[in-house]
């Protein structure tokens, strides 16, 4: 079976620039000073989610709901965030070779559904489970199942995960009985079995997985 589950943030986008890039630009239109800004960049840094927006407004009296803040957060992440052109390009390649692509990724339903559709990537996989949608996250087994499910596919037919996080989605991977592909930087944590592959770019995550299909 030709299946893999790829991880979104740090695998197939740069969440770090795009935050920054978003921060900047929702404090630039609201006119927050820099104290806020850097509540901001402080708070978000690991992941960002409606309760954040609640928490901001509340620390700083901020008149406007929360809710639109977190609206405009949502926006201005989707219009910032980006997929290089040759990662869109290996996983239609990977689609035409016959795989299927799941995305599973941690962080907010709308806020990672919408940097899938901001980027084209929403094309180019067959379905998405993200934590946000059972409030739980990598390396919980439920949200590989759910992935799966959603997929069309079965976890004990085997398949692989591609990401960026040891714990998360490598260990949650080996838990689902899946191959893995390392995006090496993070600290790798003792104790944690090897991935089966470990590569620089997701690029080079993509060759490995269409050279498995000739």
């Amino acid at each position: 079976m030709r299946f893999a589950l790829f991880d979104l943030d740090g695998t197939l986008v740069d969440r770090t620039g795009a935050y920054t890039e978003a921060v900047a630009a929702l404090c630039r239109e609201r006119a927050f000073d820099p104290q806020i800004q850097a509540w901001l960049l402080t708070e978000l840094a690991d992941r960002a989610n409606a309760a954040d927006f609640v928490r901001l407004r509340e620390t700083f009296g901020l008149a406007v709901p929360a809710a639109q803040l977190w609206q405009e957060y949502v926006d201005l992440m989707a219009a910032a965030v980006t997929c290089r052109p040759e990662v869109l390009e290996g996983l239609a390649r990977l689609r035409t070779a016959g795989w299927t692509i799941g995305v599973i990724t941690n962080g907010a339903s709308d806020i990672q559904r919408a940097k899938l559709t901001a980027t084209g990537l929403a094309g180019l996989i067959d379905e998405v489970a993200v934590s946000g949608d059972l409030e739980i996250r990598k390396p919980d087994l439920r949200l590989f199942q759910l992935a799966a499910a959603r997929c069309g596919v079965n976890l004990a037919d085997g398949g692989w995960m591609i990401g960026d996080n040891p714990a998360g989605d490598i260990g949650g991977a080996h838990q689902a009985g899946l191959r893995t592909i390392w995006l090496r930087g993070r600290p790798w944590p003792d104790g944690l079995r090897a991935a089966h592959h470990v590569v620089d770019d997701v690029t080079d995550a993509i060759t490995i997985l269409l050279n498995e299909t000739e």
